[in-house]
């Protein structure tokens, strides 16, 4: 079944050369003339009652990436209410159209041509890999601003995908920061050798992303040629899959997963006496992870784009302070809600910029909006956000964590694959 739900939420009317300013009670400053009629911007906490502003989502609520992908939906939904409870959109509310999609690219492809063509959405939240990279000549073609949780290097090019928009740090970036840490934490040791990387991968478009790039990396450090093993889906037991990392002889073993199959690779490691060392791509380093992995989780690294709450960033805080207050549970899943919730505030900050500089809501003109993103702030969940005409890479950095005492704790300042 379609659930259409009219979503209460958005940024403040926000001027067009400054940035995001998070602040504890969640309200931007907003600026410019006020319209007359029924689009007149709402008071603040006055619902948003004008013309909805239609925009599409699929979510994986049922599928292989479940574990995430609903508390990634959940962040955007928050976000969405959080914005039609500050007016939304000159006063005009935002409507989310959405369904689980359930990690099958065929159902994604209906669902997105649906809300295209029949409910008109002005721009759309993605969610995987294959799905996105299927739909990607489709969105350039029908011209839809596309914000994915995929941040597959294959959607960065404007030149080839110019309607996709990357707000993570791209998966083979992410590969590259976390494979020249190990370089350090491997000489670091006292070691005059070279270390030995392995790929313990998602089976999918997702998985083997960011491996040619990695390849290449190590390759050109002298590295052997990294082991790469698929990960099969639905695995309730990756025992072969680690014997045979084992007796490759890796010494890092880098998992691009979610968090379920992730925690699986360590406690089977565990079971094993298979001591090394477990360096986590986004979607598998979070608290899901350490509640999943219990003690065998200590010491795994994560290569994290989106700050962990124990951080203490303040655009992570008042996320959180939302979610308390509205009863919604994040317990083991924080990090991914706070990705979906800024995620969405990303994509309405380009249509509410188009709205305010007088525009239509023309997907040609929600891009432009889009591309002027300069230094957009997130409250330091995120390095600041920008967009070019010949860059939608949104973020380029991040910083390396550990797990300590149950917690992700930072190991390393902000790093760049460039």
């Amino acid at each position: 079944m379609k659930h259409n739900q009219q979503r209460r939420i958005g940024l403040a009317n926000s001027p067009h050369g400054l940035v995001l300013l998070v602040v504890m009670a969640l309200i931007l400053a907003a600026c410019g003339g006020a319209s007359s009629g029924e689009n007149a911007p709402a008071a603040e906490g006055e619902i948003a009652s004008g013309e909805p502003i239609k925009i599409g989502a699929i979510f994986d609520l049922t599928g292989a990436t479940a574990d995430v992908g609903q508390p990634y939906s959940e962040g955007i939904l928050a976000y969405v209410d959080w914005k039609n409870e500050q007016g939304g959109i000159d006063g005009r509310p935002l409507e989310l159209i959405h369904d689980d999609y359930a990690y099958e690219v065929p159902r994604a492809e209906e669902l997105y041509s649906q809300y295209v063509t029949q409910d008109e959405v002005v721009a759309f939240a993605g969610w995987g890999t294959g799905d996105t990279e299927a739909l990607k000549e489709t969105i350039s073609a029908d011209q839809v601003p596309f914000i994915s949780a995929s941040y597959s290097e294959n959607l960065a090019d404007p030149a080839e995908t110019p309607y996709n928009f990357i707000v993570g740090t791209t998966y083979s970036d992410q590969l590259l920061i976390a494979q020249a840490w190990a370089l350090e934490d491997w000489a670091a040791q006292g070691n005059t050798d070279t270390p030995k990387f392995a790929y313990l991968v998602n089976d999918s478009p997702f998985g083997t992303s960011p491996l040619p790039a990695g390849v290449a990396h190590a390759e050109e450090n002298g590295l052997e040629t990294p082991l790469e093993v698929p990960s099969p889906r639905g695995a309730t037991d990756l025992t072969p899959q680690l014997t045979q990392i084992r007796e490759y002889g890796a010494n890092y073993v880098f998992l691009q997963n979610v968090s379920s199959p992730a925690s699986l690779a360590v406690r089977n490691a565990s079971t094993l006496g298979y001591d090394v060392q477990f360096v986590c791509l986004n979607w598998c380093a979070n608290e899901l992870l350490v509640t999943l992995g219990g003690e065998d989780a200590e010491g795994v690294v994560g290569a994290i784009p989106f700050a962990p709450p124990s951080t203490g960033a303040e655009g992570a805080q008042v996320v959180l302070d939302y979610a308390e207050a509205n009863s919604i549970d994040l317990t083991g899943k924080e990090i991914p809600f706070v990705q979906g919730w800024w995620a969405m505030a990303i994509l309405v900050e380009g249509i509410e910029r188009t709205v305010m500089d007088g525009n239509d809501l023309t997907g040609e003109n929600i891009k432009a909006s889009l591309e002027s993103l300069e230094n957009f702030s997130t409250g330091d969940v995120t390095a600041p956000i920008t967009f070019t005409a010949d860059d939608h890479r949104g973020n380029k950095t991040l910083r390396m964590y550990q797990v300590t005492d149950g917690v992700w704790e930072p190991i390393t300042d902000f790093m760049s694959a460039e």
